[in-house]
This record gives C-alpha cells, sequence and structure tokens, in this order.
C-alpha cells in the first residue's frame, strides 16, 4: 500500500507540474532557435496557472468524488498547487542559471557541478513529493478501486506529455 501510495503521489507531482515542464522545453527550444531558427513565445505566469487549474479541474472530474470525499478535495488540491507551483520555482531558477551561463560561457559548469545540482535538485524534488504524498493521502485513502484506476490513467496522461516533449534531454552540456 505504501509502495502504490508513493509511486502515486510521484507521479501525481510530475503530472500536475507538466505545465511547467513544457515551459521548460520551450525556453530550451527558444534559447536554440537564436542561432538562426524562429523562438517560441513564453509562457506567462497567467498561462501556466491556467494550465495547473485545467489539469486539477480534469483529475477531481476524472474521479466523481462522492460528498464525503469532497469534504477532502481541498487540501489535496491545495497539495498539488503547491507542488506545481514549486516546481515552476525550481525551473524559472534553472532558467536565470542557464542564461547566465550563457551569457558567460567562462563560468559554465562542468561536468561534476552538474551531477551536484541534479542531487540538489532531487532532495528538492523529494520534498516537495513527500508534503505532496502528505497533503494527498486523506483523500488517497478515501478512493475506490476504480477511482484509484482512474486516477493513475489520469496521472499517466501528463507523464507521456513531459516525455514526448523531451523533458529527459537534462544532462546536455552547460545545463544546468
Amino acid at each position: 500500500m505504501k509502495r502504490t501510495l508513493a509511486a502515486l503521489t510521484m507521479t501525481a507531482a510530475l503530472a500536475v507540474a507538466g505545465a511547467a515542464s513544457a515551459q521548460q522545453q520551450q525556453n530550451a527550444q527558444g534559447a536554440d532557435a537564436g542561432s538562426g531558427g524562429r523562438a517560441r513565445p513564453q509562457m506567462t505566469d497567467a498561462d501556466r496557472s491556467a494550465f495547473v487549474d485545467a489539469r486539477i479541474a480534469g483529475i477531481k472530474a476524472g474521479l466523481k468524488l462522492t460528498p464525503d470525499q469532497e469534504k477532502l478535495w481541498p487540501q489535496a488540491e491545495q497539495a498539488i498547487r503547491d507542488a506545481a507551483k514549486a516546481r515552476a520555482e525550481r525551473f524559472a531558477q534553472r532558467r536565470e542559471k542557464r542564461a547566465d551561463a550563457r551569457a558567460n560561457p567562462e563560468d559554465r559548469p562542468d561536468l561534476i557541478q552538474r551531477m551536484r545540482g541534479g542531487a540538489e535538485r532531487m532532495t528538492e524534488n523529494a520534498a516537495t513529493v513527500s508534503k505532496l504524498a502528505d497533503g494527498i493521502e486523506p483523500l488517497y485513502k478515501t478512493l475506490d478501486e476504480a477511482q484509484k484506476r482512474r486516477l493513475s490513467v489520469l496521472i499517466r496522461s501528463g507523464m507521456q506529455q513531459r516525455k514526448f516533449a523531451g523533458h529527459f534531454g537534462h544532462w546536455r552540456q552547460g545545463a544546468e
């Protein structure tokens, strides 16, 4: 049960923040486009907020909560929003670091610095996911098997979107 809950909350954290991940990919492509291609428009805070709202509404609608479960939803929703906000803030910090590295190529992090940065990000992500699990657990315990199955599908669809957006290309030279 704990293993399932941990996996589910980890995937929830990743899926809800799909908009932030897409923003990271857009910025990377926009930076590459400066050498001759067209830059893509950057997502605004309002855009990111709208995508998070839509994702949360989709999850809630898919769960078809009972009246008793509805009482537990606000805590779960706030945990999801907090996780999405933390992730968006981390991406904003990474964008700034990448911009600084492009402006000052001699200050680019080497392999070891990038590995340590990755370890720091994993620690931050672990803390965020732990808080998310704490916030979602009361609701999760009340879900029936059909709701748990639907939640799993809803979460996986968000993960697929990020995977195809190039989410896993973060170890390239100069990326922080």
